[in-house]
């Protein structure tokens, strides 16, 4: 789960940088004398931001109770309330915006990340191309120049020969006279109706879009992202961590039926929940952070499995371990778990820091500082303390130098680092609600009974006086007057009832997210037709607008440029490399596929007239249709050798069909008027085909008619 785990060299590299990790401790030490001040440093930060996010933690659990539907202790009840009823308005609406996150996020099945070049990209061209047509300038580049055996007669169908087996024949003939044409490929886009145009950093920017991708799947991504979109919508804060390299295990079992799985080494994400992290409380976002600090709970084997990973030192994690379990669980712990019981788990507390520590601090600690800095005034670190011992004090590894934390609010909050969500939007009409609801039921259990009233000395003594249908009640002989009387309470139910859908409306208004939108029906006025239910369902969408922009900003491009850079640090591919740039595509994913592909295709429909072709980006729009269309555009796209193979094909194609439409053959009527070979046909017969002759002038053989004196 360290960028250090990911290239095996990394630790020869570290040393050749002079940089370095605290050294364990010897075994059966009981002090750690290195560690020094760094225990006590770790715990007044982490105290600090513990005691800043107290009122958070506030809007945080009363946030979790409405979604629950649970009433706090602060809630009192009085004596006439019968009804303890709590409507549960706040989860309806926190699932109907964590849906619609996931549907714009994942809509097109993909993580929301594109990877383009730059406007003027260093280092790789935008563009080259090389001339098919032989009768070309002087100069450019040609493929008949350099492949004059291969297409005289090697890219024609032999007997027996598909066309598959003839692209590859080509292929490989290509492939070996491939380096003198790159001698002649030549920078920019061509001008010629012949040329072929590709763009390198375009296709760099596409492998290395995929290779995230790759990443970012066999890491369970998207699974961690929907869990942080939860946290985000109900909380206001979700927050994401990485990437970081791990070892996973592929299955694979062997012949004999042994077991033989494939380790391979990814680069991994994982959600933080908002309730263990800790930023800088002075910090109103993640660029402004000195430090975070990630609280762990572990169990033994968890803790004990930290030793296989680079830089934890061993004998701390074993003398942390002997200690005994440390962990206790905080008050809205055990408030979300509905227990008093506030016994010691049997689990570990670790502090993860991640932030800025003075140079004094690590020199007095024997860390070696890299050469290159030397002379800085404070560095990024990683620190990990389990039971007052330090069991992890590495340089940070990142390249540049960043907190590998995310975090998006669902609101901003420009005074606060964490955000408002849905449940702190609606926290005032969700008791409302309820306080209407309780008020309406109570009313209805009153009026629907009768408060009787029984006058005893007109009944005979000694009667139950249990009222049941078909009870029989005996009066005293000659007693007056009426001995029992009902009195019904009116039925006011009607009235809360709208009082609740009013705080409802309310709470639609609050949250930006209405009713119709996440399932209610009986929608009237506009919204009974299916244009205005459309334009209605438009309008909601402008809220959520703002949050996946938030998502955007604060996760998804911060996440994907973090990625970008883990694979210029570790992956030496060539291919992926170029000045490229990450962009978070989640807003773009607003549009559906099926508009961006029908307006793709209307401009390739216009970049088809010859004056307005020089000036389009052939290879791109045919791989942004691909993209559009849900296809990998690697595989039914051509690359710049691909492309030059399958134009050299069609060409010899062609050139064998020109000597068919110019020459017939013998026997076979050419154009009209014209005899087989070309000849001219005055019989009118057309040749013995089916056709119109020319017909014969006068005093010519074959001329029918009478010649004229």
């Amino acid at each position: 789960m360290d960028p250090l785990d990911f290239d095996p060299t990394y630790e020869e590299n570290i040393e050749s940088t002079n940089s370095s990790a605290l050294e364990d401790i010897k075994e059966g030490d009981t002090t750690d004398p290195k560690a020094g001040s760094i225990i006590s440093f770790i715990e007044a930060k982490y105290k600090k931001a513990e005691d800043a996010r107290t009122s958070d933690e506030t809007r945080w659990m009363q946030s979790y109770r409405n979604y629950r539907g649970q009433y706090g202790p602060n809630v009192r009840f009085t004596d006439s309330e019968r009804s303890r009823v709590f409507v549960k308005v706040t989860k309806t609406k926190t699932l109907a915006a964590y849906g619609q996150i996931v549907d714009v996020l994942f809509g097109n099945s993909k993580f929301p990340i594109t990877v383009d070049p730059t406007t003027l990209p260093d280092g790789v061209a935008e563009s080259v191309h090389f001339d098919m047509d032989p009768a070309s300038e002087p100069g450019t580049a040609t493929m008949r120049d350099t492949f004059g055996p291969l297409l005289s007669g090697e890219n024609k169908l032999l007997p027996g020969e598909t066309t598959q087996t003839l692209r590859e024949r080509v292929g490989a003939a290509f492939a070996k006279r491939l380096a003198p044409v790159q001698e002649k490929i030549i920078d920019g886009p061509g001008t010629l109706p012949t040329s072929v145009t590709v763009h390198p950093a375009q296709v760099a920017a596409k492998k290395m879009q995929k290779k995230i991708y790759d990443q970012l799947e066999e890491s369970g991504a998207n699974k961690q992202l929907r869990l942080t979109s939860f946290e985000c919508a109900l909380f206001g804060t979700g927050v994401m961590k990485g990437p970081f390299a791990i070892n996973k295990e592929y299955a694979r079992w062997t012949d004999e039926g042994d077991y033989d799985p494939i380790i391979k080494t990814v680069p991994s994400t994982s959600h933080v929940s908002v309730w263990n992290f800790y930023p800088d409380p002075d910090a109103s976002n993640m660029d402004e952070a000195e430090y975070v600090i990630e609280r762990h709970k572990m169990s033994r084997s968890q803790l004990r499995a930290l030793k296989n990973r680079p830089f934890f030192r061993g004998t701390a994690i074993d003398a942390a371990m002997d200690l005994g379990e440390s962990y206790l669980k905080k008050w809205w712990e055990q408030e979300m778990e509905e227990s008093e019981n506030n016994s010691k788990s049997e689990r570990y507390e670790i502090l993860e820091f991640w932030g800025y520590v003075d140079s004094e601090v690590l020199k007095d600690h024997d860390i070696k500082i890299p050469t290159d800095l030397k002379n800085a005034d404070q560095l990024q670190v990683n620190i990990w303390v389990c039971n007052g011992k330090v069991i992890r004090l590495v340089m940070n590894p990142f390249k540049p130098m960043v907190i590998p934390y995310y975090a998006v609010p669902y609101e901003i909050n420009p005074y606060s680092f964490f955000g408002i969500g849905i449940a702190e939007n609606m926290d005032d009409t969700q008791t409302l609600m309820n306080g209407f609801m309780r008020m309406a039921v109570d009313n209805a259990v009153l009026s629907g009974n009768l408060l009787i009233e029984v006058d005893e000395t007109n009944l005979v003594p000694g009667q139950d006086l249990t009222v049941y249908p078909g009870k029989v009640f005996r009066r005293q002989g000659g007693a007056p007057g009426q001995a029992i009387f009902g009195t019904q309470f009116p039925n006011v139910a009607a009235q809360n009832m709208q009082l609740f859908d009013k705080a409802r409306v309310l709470a639609d208004e609050s949250t930006g997210f209405p009713s119709f939108a996440h399932g209610q029906t009986g929608v009237s006025g506009v919204g009974r037709t299916a244009s205005g239910i459309s334009m209605l369902m438009g309008a909601a969408n402008g809220s959520i607008r703002t949050v996946i922009k938030n998502v955007d900003d604060y996760l998804i491009g911060p996440l994907g440029k973090a990625f970008f850079n883990f694979n210029m640090q570790f992956d030496y591919d060539p291919e992926i490399k170029g000045d490229l740039e990450v962009k978070a595509s989640g807003t773009e994913s607003l549009m559906a596929n099926e508009v961006r592909s029908q307006r793709l295709m209307q401009f390739l429909q216009v970049v088809q007239n010859p004056t307005l072709a020089p000036f389009a980006k052939m290879d791109y729009i045919v791989r942004e249709i691909a993209v559009s269309m849900d296809l990998d555009p690697d595989k039914v796209t051509n690359s710049i050798a691909d492309a030059a193979i399958q134009a050299e094909i069609l060409k010899g194609f062609k050139q064998e069909a020109q000597p068919m439409a110019t020459a017939p053959e013998q026997g076979v009527a050419g154009p009209e008027g014209m005899g087989p070979q070309g000849t001219a046909d005055m019989s009118g017969g057309g040749g013995g085909q089916i056709g119109i002759g020319g017909a014969a002038a006068p005093g010519t053989p074959g001329f029918s008619g009478n010649v004229q004196q």
